[in-house]
């Protein structure tokens, strides 16, 4: 291979034939994007250095119209929710992920039908190469309509079971699961709880692992187990603090006797808590609070919160490179991928 000739600027394509990898895998490994064996990549990384190949961002974007611009999309109808640590790390860790890659990353929040009408006219212009959505609600029909465009799309969660856009999410029912499983090893038996708006599917989800871990098996059932708790048991928030404050006074007055609480995010967690404090209730003495995300939230809680634990640095890294993957070749498939969580026990259960 030394000896081999060849004429005019080395593409990716040449880098993959002499390394012996697909044009995705070269692709990555140029982006520093995870998920490439340490071999492949010294493989890939000869092959740059004997062809002289140079990844050039910006002949790249006018040959191909590449706006060397990625959207962080965020569909909710309040900017009260991006002062939720959820937004925050979302963005850190994706922007971390895409730090390498030479592209931009650019926020924008879509509040309603005309802002999804504006955000599709931008992004159908080339003013993006692709997006990245959070945040999406059963029904937001925005991921279809860049799809119909041909833009290349990624979610973060789903919108249902039957998901036909890319998409990055955790074992949101695995982790509530766990989560109570744990609450009953530890001898509690009056479990409630406080669910995320229940039109997002993530929140179904993490219902649907708490009634199964009490003997109330999936949502398809007509009835629950013998002595599994019915729909008193469950208040409904919304991801805020203040939806966790009041879904607990909530629950408290159904049920004064209740001795723990799974709780859907962390921040609604805080609220659970400080209404459990005002009640007179000691936390995890009288009742034990387990929340969901262990952003750095839930080591600033008092007492420091026992949580599932999403992989937020990982689920950064899967959507750049679901993105990057589909942006260097558009005949790849839909891809779905679903990462563990983990419980972390700390002093809240």
């Amino acid at each position: 291979m030394a000896g081999r000739q060849r004429t005019g600027t080395p593409t990716l394509e040449d880098v993959a034939a002499l390394a012996g990898v697909g044009r995705g895998t070269v692709s990555r490994v140029v982006n520093n994007a995870a998920g490439v064996k340490d071999s492949t990549r010294r493989a890939v990384e000869r092959a740059i250095a004997e062809l002289g190949y140079v990844p050039n961002h910006a002949a790249r974007s006018l040959a191909g119209r590449r706006a060397d611009a990625v959207a962080l999309v965020v569909t909710e109808a309040e900017w009260r929710l991006f002062g939720e640590p959820f937004f925050a790390e979302t963005v850190r860790a994706v922007s971390d992920a895409l730090a390498d890659s030479g592209m931009h990353l650019l926020l924008t929040l879509v509040r309603g039908a005309a802002e999804r009408r504006r955000f599709v006219e931008y992004a159908r212009g080339g003013r993006v190469d692709g997006v990245l959505l959070v945040s999406a609600h059963g029904g937001e029909p925005l991921p279809d309509m860049l799809a119909e465009l041909g833009i290349a799309t990624v979610l973060l969660g789903r919108r249902s079971a039957d998901e036909p856009v890319s998409y990055v999410d955790v074992d949101n029912v695995g982790g509530a699961r766990t989560a109570v499983r744990y609450l009953l090893g530890s001898g509690r038996s009056a479990i409630a709880t406080i669910t995320g708006p229940l039109d997002m599917y993530v929140a179904q989800c993490r219902l649907r692992g708490y009634r199964e871990a009490l003997g109330r098996g999936t949502e398809r059932d007509a009835a629950p187990a013998p002595g599994a708790p019915d729909d008193s048991w469950v208040a409904e928030g919304d991801f805020t603090e203040e939806s966790g404050r009041r879904a607990m006074r909530e629950l408290l007055a159904r049920h004064p006797g209740l001795d723990a609480v799974l709780v859907a995010s962390d921040t609604m967690a805080a609220g659970a808590v400080h209404a459990l404090r005002a009640a007179g209730r000691r936390v995890p003495d009288d009742v034990a609070v387990i929340g969901f995300d262990d952003f750095p939230l839930a080591q600033h809680i008092h007492p420091r919160l026992t949580t599932v634990r999403q992989p937020v640095d990982e689920i950064g890294r899967a959507l750049v490179r679901l993105l990057l993957e589909e942006l260097e070749d558009s005949a790849v498939a839909w891809r779905h991928v679903v990462l563990r969580t983990e419980l972390v026990r700390r002093d809240s259960a």
